[in-house]
């Protein structure tokens, strides 16, 4: 009797679990067929004139008149992936066959054509990081770790000829470098086209790592690069300037300090080499402009008691030949723009507020064009101002989020508009915000989304006192006298945002149209309100966004509507970190967990990345232990079902964070779930993206 109880039970399970299956791929491709009718306007460039602009469409590169629909020509028709023309436009870069390396990395063919009678003027196979000089005369690129130059139509010299393969590299970034700073080519020609300035990384220090690779193969092997772990070498950085007629080389002085951070490089319009530098606690934030006469001077200095958030190269911006604006955060709290001149130093602040700009889309000479947080921490903007700070503009006028491409000089843009319950809307703009005509409208899909679930937003006060953004989706026919399980999805990460009003669907949509409530709060250390609220996490990751997660879910437990029985969360990479930690710590509170590509243990990330959130693990090394899920794993409670999903290529989050899990676990005695994606990297896109998403959505509706 007991075995045909036994077999009529396993019976059932299999039944629903092969139902709940073919649930999951249904709903899912149907959201997928909504998802896609999103149209959008692709490879657009703007043209030097400022009056037209290109696209890429079926394989032809069409060029447009802003203000007149009618002129539309075909610049070039055949095969490429990529394409962008030459400062003087008279040539067209096309790039073909892309091979990935990392996350922004990539091999390449390229040609490069006259636009006058389309013949190839130069052509290369399996080369990096391609780029033209101001007067379209040379290209460089990098090659096998060393830089060459070309005179078009002619053959490359080497600029560098000591590269080597996890030893040194030039004129292109290492891989924390490209991870965290979000950049590849690492060289930059002067604006007479005289000279190239680029960056040597000497990463033979550099601890390698070695992650296996089975690729279908009968004998798998390991794949080895230089990954620089919390607390351990990063690679040496030199600074180099190449002079072309000459061939002749020197190293630039960057400074006695070598555990430091050197990385951008730009010219000025006066045609003055500058750098950036960065301590190696990365609190310490400099602009240093090296002068004609052989002198140096530091044109922007930024310091901060904690850090100071990443820079990237826009964050200085030169309007002429003696001012640049640059973007600060740790003047007033909250990120602004300010104008400074190289010889008087800051010369006054441009906006100001307890909101933040979240980029400069262009400059002209009477006017800065920007985008910012000032209606709501979780929208965006587009506003004008002056060299004075005064006569600000609001130029977009509905409540969601803005992007802008600018023509040149601002006299129109194109401007990308979405909300939480709006499909895109693209639309041609003149530089004062008035509407020439409307490229894309999604008519189909907003539609659609009127029959569709809407997110809510909201603010939620945790029983500390703090006030954090949050939405809820909640299913179509919701009846506030029945009680719905509850998936919260979020990310967490330092200066993140996952409250946002835009427009997306995620794979998490798919349950609420199978009766779940779907529901996201951006906790403390989050981004976009302000420096405090950002970095009080400083030093102490996964303890207060572990709170603040959990106090949301007990926040929803205690509404009417919830079952507070059935509460899940859901995160990737940061956010897998924390679906661990608050599958631990929340002691039963989850009934399940999913956690995709974690971080287990800081000791096991970057060190650009976790070393400016959490110090460096020599100087705190409570910061990396008091918090890690590794170090806790004894308290995952029997009711709360827990999935942990990894792929073995991740070069980013090593599939080492989820193994070391496994361990703990294991020893703890304790049950969980996995999912292993072999010779996926981080994404794990495109090859298991579909499968990933099935997986999670069908565990959800098994176990919540």
């Amino acid at each position: 009797m007991i075995k045909k109880i036994l077999n009529l039970s396993l019976t059932l399970t299999l039944c629903v679990v092969v139902s709940n299956m073919a649930l999951a791929q249904k709903t899912y491709d149907e959201l997928s067929q909504i998802t896609r009718l999103n149209r959008g306007v692709y490879g657009l460039l703007s043209m030097q004139d400022g009056e037209h602009y290109t696209v890429n469409k079926g394989g032809a590169i069409l060029r447009h008149s802003y203000l007149d629909p009618a002129v539309c020509d075909t610049l070039y028709k055949g095969s490429f992936s990529s394409y962008e023309f030459t400062p003087a436009e008279d040539m067209i870069i096309l790039g073909n066959n892309f091979r990935s390396v990392y996350r922004h990395s990539f091999y390449a063919d390229y040609e490069i054509k006259r636009m006058s009678d389309k013949q190839t003027v130069a052509s290369f196979k399996e080369i990096r990081d391609l780029s033209l000089s101001p007067d379209s005369k040379m290209a460089v690129f990098a090659k096998d770790n060393d830089l060459f130059v070309v005179e078009l139509g002619k053959e490359p010299k080497a600029i560098t000829s000591d590269g080597e393969w996890n030893k040194i590299i030039n004129g292109t970034a290492d891989w924390v470098y490209e991870e965290e700073y979000g950049f590849t080519k690492a060289y930059a020609f002067s604006p007479d086209s005289k000279q190239i300035a680029y960056l040597r990384f000497d990463e033979s220090q550099v601890p390698e790592f070695e992650m296996m690779r089975f690729d279908g193969t009968l004998y798998n092997k390991p794949y080895s690069f230089k990954y620089p772990k919390a607390g351990d070498k990063n690679s040496i950085v030199e600074l180099w300037l190449y002079d072309i007629a000459s061939e002749e080389k020197h190293k630039i002085d960057v400074g006695a300090e070598k555990d430091q951070y050197i990385p951008f490089i730009e010219w000025t319009p006066a045609g003055e080499l500058y750098f950036f530098r960065i301590n190696r606690k990365q609190n310490h934030f400099e602009v240093v402009l090296c002068r004609k006469d052989g002198s140096q001077k530091v044109i922007y200095d930024e310091r901060s008691d904690r850090y100071v958030e990443r820079p990237a190269l826009s964050n200085i911006r030169f309007v002429d030949e003696d001012r640049f604006i640059a973007q600060n955060e740790t003047a007033t709290g909250w990120n602004h723009i300010y104008l400074y001149s190289i010889e008087k130093g800051l010369i006054r602040p441009l906006t100001e507020g307890e909101w933040q700009v979240t980029e400069v889309v262009e400059t002209t000479k009477d006017k800065i064009y920007y985008i910012s947080t000032e209606t709501s921490p979780i929208r965006r903007n587009l506003y004008s101002i002056d060299y004075k700070g005064k006569h600000k503009q609001r130029l977009t006028e509905l409540d969601g989020t803005y992007s802008i491409s600018p023509s040149k000089g601002m006299k129109y843009y194109i401007s990308n508009f979405s909300s939480a319950s709006a499909a895109r809307k693209v639309e041609i703009r003149n530089g004062k915000g008035e509407l020439i005509r409307t490229l894309v409208e999604n008519n189909e899909l907003d539609e659609k989304l009127k029959s569709l679930p809407k997110k809510e937003f909201f603010t939620f006060t945790t029983e500390r006192g703090d006030k954090l953004n949050a939405y809820i989706i909640k299913p179509l026919d919701f009846d506030p006298e029945k009680k719905y399980p509850v998936l919260l999805t979020q990310y967490s990460g330092p200066g993140s945002q996952s409250v946002a009003d835009s427009f997306g669907m995620g794979w998490e949509n798919v349950l609420v149209g199978n009766g779940y409530i779907v529901a996201c709060c951006d906790g403390r250390g989050t981004g976009f309100m302000g420096e405090d609220f950002k970095k009080q996490t400083y030093g102490n990751l996964g303890a207060l966004e572990v709170e603040d997660q959990i106090s949301f879910a007990k926040y929803l437990g205690s509404q009417s509507y919830v079952d507070k029985d059935r509460i899940g969360i859901y995160g990737w990479s940061y956010g897998g970190f924390m679906a661990l930690g608050c599958a631990l710590k929340g002691d039963g509170l989850f009934k399940m967990s999913i956690a995709v590509a974690p971080v287990t243990s800081w000791r096991y990330y970057d060190t650009i990345y976790t070393e400016i959130y959490n110090d460096l693990p020599q100087d705190n090394p409570k910061g990396y232990d008091d918090n890690s899920p590794i170090n806790f794993a004894n308290r995952l409670s029997d009711r709360t079902k827990l999935l942990i999903m990894h792929g073995t290529a991740d070069d980013n989050v090593h599939v080492q964070n989820t193994m070391e899990m496994c361990h703990a676990l294991n020893r703890a005695g304790k049950q969980y779930d996995m999912m292993i994606y072999p010779d996926q990297n981080h994404s794990m896109y495109p090859s298991y993206a579909w499968n990933i998403r099935i997986k999670m959505i069908e565990y959800t509706l098994n176990n919540l």
